[in-house]
């Protein structure tokens, strides 16, 4: 054979034209021995062809790798399991499969029973206990029944449902069961199928996404693979390594990485923004950050130190806005604005080396003595402890909770005193709460809410609530024309304060032409909002000056109605502080009484008709609990709170706790799910779940007052809570 140059190119072109017209198969045939060798460049192996992978493929954002069923979502819209078996506690014999109760659609069951014998199927145990597979012989039917035309499980009961549609009753049933469930292609991993045949180490990417973090740093330390496979993979080993690390250093390693972002608190966005900074290893930057020990407990307080050290390490520069006050006691340069807030605010009241304050008390002290953080961080001022806890004997009872990572606990909340529930990030203290705790008791009192979480009862004395409320931080308004004085209702006394003088009498102005949510005297030109938003398409909408009212959001004529020498705007545009003060010395006590509220939980500074839009989520919060101090006549209620203290000072959480303890003292129950030690520390009872986060989690390491929980040697809160109590 000839071997020349020339010839080879020949063979190779020839060999590369047959792979082509073949679709990637050539045969090589030797004759005239006519012995043939057969070649494929296809990607496929035992008769399965594979789609080459590429990058694409395992991204759910793309449509070379989202499921084809539910675009990359994980949920449609179909048969909702929870609707199904909401009582996950009963066995099939005793009748989880709601669907199948009544007369006739029993038989489906009594069917079901009959033939799980031949496979042992468990029918006396209960749903929650049984394992995936035995939960998809339920739905999908048992392997025994494989290949039968009629069999019984969930599926084809709906498929019969289905088929039965032209009966009312069966649309009905249909319409009953039907919510946002797991996707059954991708079993809510969002990834095609495909993406699984890919696998290193024995686990595919939807077996590691769906691992914490702390696991999944573990797996990746212990992987093992050959020369070549290490020398591609070398550079992004060591990448994904890192940034794993950056997470368990911010204290997210109970986090799975196909975590919803929606799902996240804001702490913890922040957190991962912060990790992402940490992985692109820039030097030389600026980097300013907000409060961003919210959400966290003391421990993970010390990690994010270390972690915000790391960064001025590299060759960076980090400026904190923070009320935490380790991190302050932590920081290099300390800042401090003040020496109030609003208009009694705005000054920098001490700056200076944060080592140094303690060190030379002192001087601390008469460089700065209207700073209320030295005075803190000195002791010179601080938040009692309470001389004594207060006792209960009524309390409400969650049994079994299973809700996320909860182990099933059984949990008792007291009822006329301030309890806190504790715990490190993602222990399960709002799946208790929010998930479980809130939601039950709010349909018991007959109120519409999502439905709870997996637990078996709720008893206690429940009728001793006549109502709960979630004081949360979302928008106290739906647009951004409330704000505090409305939410109030102190804009109601206003408006008929200013009705009331004698040019509005003699021009016939009611009340509502002092309102700039209904027509009469608002601004036609803005209606009533001050401002004038042009959308720019493409580009960030401009928000301009109402060229006609000059941003006073009423007509001339009711601008110049005035009570004591100011107008609507003039009234609108004062301080909490500056109204109060201006009303009572005008002996509006209405108005005063409203207004008082605000005050006593730390709003003073802001203006009465500042745009809710404009208020932090702890601003929002406290407003909410003003009006409900406000409320005289209120029936006993139970308020929730998630986190009252973000955004609060010392100062601020000393007045927070009186307004809580005006609560209590009116019969009310308070339940706050928080890491502030200030907070804990006065609560009359505390349950700490734990002991860590996510899988590690979920269950009830102590409960008691603060001094039964710091003598819980397996409590991580009682660790920390020990110095405040100074025991």
């Amino acid at each position: 054979m000839d071997d020349s140059k020339d010839v080879i190119a020949r063979l190779v072109d020839s060999a590369e034209t047959a792979f082509y017209e073949g679709g990637g198969e050539m045969r090589l045939m030797f004759l005239p021995s006519n012995i043939t060798y057969d070649f494929s460049m296809r990607f496929e192996a035992d008769g399965m062809t594979f789609e080459e992978p590429s990058d694409q493929m395992f991204s759910f954002n793309s449509p070379a790798g989202a499921c084809p069923t539910c675009q990359g979502f994980g949920r449609i819209i179909g048969i909702d399991e929870k609707l199904v078996i909401p009582n996950t506690t009963l066995s099939v014999y005793d009748g989880c499969v709601v669907c199948w109760h009544g007369e006739k659609m029993k038989e489906w069951q009594q069917w079901f029973v009959r033939h799980a014998a031949a496979d042992d199927f468990p029918i006396f145990e209960p749903y929650m206990n049984l394992t995936q597979q035995q939960k998809d012989w339920l739905w999908h039917g048992l392997p025994s029944d494989k290949g039968a035309k009629e069999k019984p499980c969930i599926d084809e009961f709906f498929k019969m449902v289905e088929a039965s549609q032209y009966k009312i009753q069966y649309r009905v049933m249909l319409a009953r069961y039907r919510g946002r469930t797991t996707c059954p292609t991708c079993h809510g991993t969002r990834l095609k199928p495909e993406a699984d045949y890919v696998k290193i180490g024995g686990r595919s990417i939807t077996d590691l996404v769906q691992m914490p973090v702390v696991r999944l740093k573990e797996w990746f330390d212990r992987l093992e693979l050959d020369e070549h496979d290490q020398e591609v993979g070398k550079r992004l080993l060591t990448e994904v390594k890192s940034r794993l690390q950056f997470l368990l250093n911010v204290g997210l390693g109970y986090l799975t990485l196909n975590r919803l972002s929606n799902s996240l608190s804001g702490g913890e966005s922040q957190r991962i923004n912060l990790c992402t900074s940490l992985g692109s290893s820039l030097v030389g930057s600026l980097y300013i950050l907000d409060e961003p020990s919210i959400g966290l407990h003391a421990r993970d307080t010390d990690r994010l130190i270390h972690v915000l050290k790391d960064l001025q390490d590299l060759g960076n520069t980090v400026v904190v806005v923070e009320h935490d006050e380790e991190i302050m006691r932590a920081a290099d340069y300390l800042i401090d604005i003040g020496p109030d807030a609003g208009r009694l605010g705005g000054e920098v009241v001490f700056h200076g080396n944060a080592k140094d304050i303690t060190s030379q008390a002192s001087h601390a002290r008469n460089a700065s003595p209207a700073s209320y953080t030295v005075k803190y961080l000195l002791h010179e001022e601080e938040i009692p402890v309470p001389q004594s806890r207060r006792p209960w004997n009524l309390h409400i009872d969650i049994k079994g909770a299973r809700m996320n990572n909860l182990r099933g606990i059984n949990v008792q909340f007291p009822l006329n005193v301030m309890t806190v529930v504790t715990g490190v990030s993602g222990s399960g203290k709002s799946s208790l709460v929010k998930g479980i705790l809130y939601p039950s008791l709010k349909r018991h009192l007959g109120e519409v809410c999502d439905a709870p979480g997996e637990y078996l009862g709720i008893d206690g004395d429940i009728n001793a609530l006549k109502h709960v409320e979630f004081v949360d931080q979302n928008p106290i308004g739906k647009s951004t024309r409330s704000n505090p004085a409305t939410y109030v209702k102190a804009y109601d006394a206003i408006r008929d304060l200013f009705a009331e003088q004698p040019l509005s009498q003699q021009m016939g102005f009611t009340p509502q032409y002092f309102s700039f949510n209904t027509d009469g005297g608002r601004c036609e030109e803005c209606k009533g909002a001050g401002v004038i938003t042009v959308e720019m398409q493409f580009m960030a909408d401009l928000v301009l000056e109402c060229e006609a009212c000059h941003g006073h959001r009423f007509k001339h004529d009711i601008l110049d109605v005035k009570f004591e020498g100011k107008n609507i705007d003039d009234v609108l545009n004062m301080t909490i502080s500056e109204a109060l003060e201006f009303f009572r010395e005008h002996k509006q006590d209405t108005i005063v009484k409203r207004l008082k509220s605000l005050e006593d939980v730390g709003l003073g500074y802001i203006k009465l008709g500042q745009s809710s839009s404009t208020l932090s989520g702890g601003e929002n919060q406290r407003v909410k609990l003003a009006y409900f101090i406000g409320q005289e006549k209120q029936e006993p209620t139970l308020f929730i709170f998630d986190e009252p203290t973000t955004g609060l000072h010392f100062h601020d959480i000393h007045k927070l706790l009186d307004a809580f303890n005006a609560l209590i003292a009116r019969g009310h129950t308070i339940l706050i799910i928080e890491h502030n030690m200030e907070i804990i520390k006065c609560a009359d009872y505390v349950i700490d779940l734990g002991p860590d986060g996510g899988d590690k989690g979920g269950a009830l390491v102590a409960k008691g007052t603060p001094e039964e929980i710091v003598r819980c040697p397996e409590s991580l809160t009682g660790k920390y809570l020990k110095t405040k109590l100074d025991l």
